[in-house]
């Protein structure tokens, strides 16, 4: 037989080549699984960061909203205090006519009073 005269045992290698892709299928299968672990770590990973990007933009479109009332607000001051300056110049001009009145009035009764009567 041939096993017997060369020494060599036909079965017994395949039984090793077995064993050995047994191994390596073994190997193979926890790598998978390793590999699988990771990309279900990783897709939570990334839904957290989809989630934490969601909030952060939900506060930026609430800080906008808040910085356009803002604006809003200062175009409002803006217009009210140009008004009120115009409302002080127009005071300030009053004033003066009246200041101005009042002595055209006062340099005519020292006329009338003093002059008139000499």
């Amino acid at each position: 037989m041939f096993n017997e005269t060369n020494g060599y045992d036909l079965e017994h290698h395949k039984r090793e080549v077995v064993r050995e892709a047994t191994a390596i299928l073994e190997r193979t299968g926890e790598s998978i699984a390793r590999s699988n672990q990771i990309a279900i770590e990783t897709e939570e990973i990334g839904n957290e960061m989809i989630s934490e990007l969601g909030e952060q933009r939900e506060s930026l479109l609430r800080t906008r909203g808040r910085l356009e009332d803002a604006n809003q607000q200062l175009d409002n001051a803006k217009y009210l205090l140009s008004k009120m300056g115009r409302n002080v110049i127009y005071n300030k001009l009053i004033l003066i006519l009246i200041i101005i009145l009042e002595t055209l009035i006062l340099i005519a009764v020292i006329y009338l009073r003093f002059f008139k009567n000499s």
